[in-house]
């Protein structure tokens, strides 16, 4: 079971400073940085979690993920055509799929992930994206398509809406800018451990 406050943070550091608000479930997301560094970035998360008791998610990058022996990887759709999801079974890691369709659920459905993230719920500004909200009513039609796997909804996600989201079937809510944008980041990812915590 995933915890309902899934954070996605772009480095260790950040990892660092929120895991002592409470934060349990936290994604590694790094993005066009030298190998070196995401693999040194990757094992740096990775101490932190587990010194914590807290679960990493390695997006993209499961070779690392692997090297390093971390607990989760996130995949993106693009990630189902290069990835070895044999050597992922083999070292008994999990893993999570992006879907925005039906094409794109059916596609991870069959690579019997640990967890479906469905998005974007709402409006994002974190990158462009090729498909429009989906909106509180396709939480709950994604979830009783996925039956028993977790379900995260992930895009536009805040401390205001995550209640909303969880109500509506996902099991949990990821979130990137509400926290990482906030004045005071370690009291806003307080305030979303406070705002989960009855749905865990």
């Amino acid at each position: 079971m995933l915890d309902p406050f899934y954070l996605i943070v772009d480095s260790a550091a950040w990892i660092a400073r929120l895991l002592p608000c409470g934060v349990r479930l936290v994604q590694l997301r790094i993005k066009d940085k030298p190998d070196g560094t995401i693999r040194a970035e990757i094992i740096k998360a990775k101490a932190l979690c587990s010194r914590d008791g807290a679960k990493l998610v390695v997006n993209d990058y499961w070779q690392q993920a692997i090297d390093a022996g971390c607990d989760f990887i996130h995949l993106g759709q693009g990630d189902l055509d290069a990835v070895d999801l044999a050597a992922i079974l083999r070292a008994g890691i999990k893993f999570g799929v992006s879907t925005h369709d039906e094409a794109e659920l059916a596609r991870a459905l069959d690579a019997s992930p640990d967890y479906i993230a469905f998005g974007p719920i709402y409006p994002t500004a974190l990158k462009a994206m090729a498909f429009a909200p989906q909106g509180l009513p396709r939480i709950t039609e994604w979830k009783k398509k996925i039956g028993k796997i977790p379900l995260v909804g992930v895009g536009g996600i805040t401390l205001a809406r995550v209640a909303g989201v969880l109500q509506a079937g996902a099991d949990s809510a990821a979130v990137v800018t509400d926290i990482s944008l906030n004045a005071d980041p370690e009291q806003r990812a307080r305030d979303w451990v406070k705002a989960t915590r009855g749905f865990a």
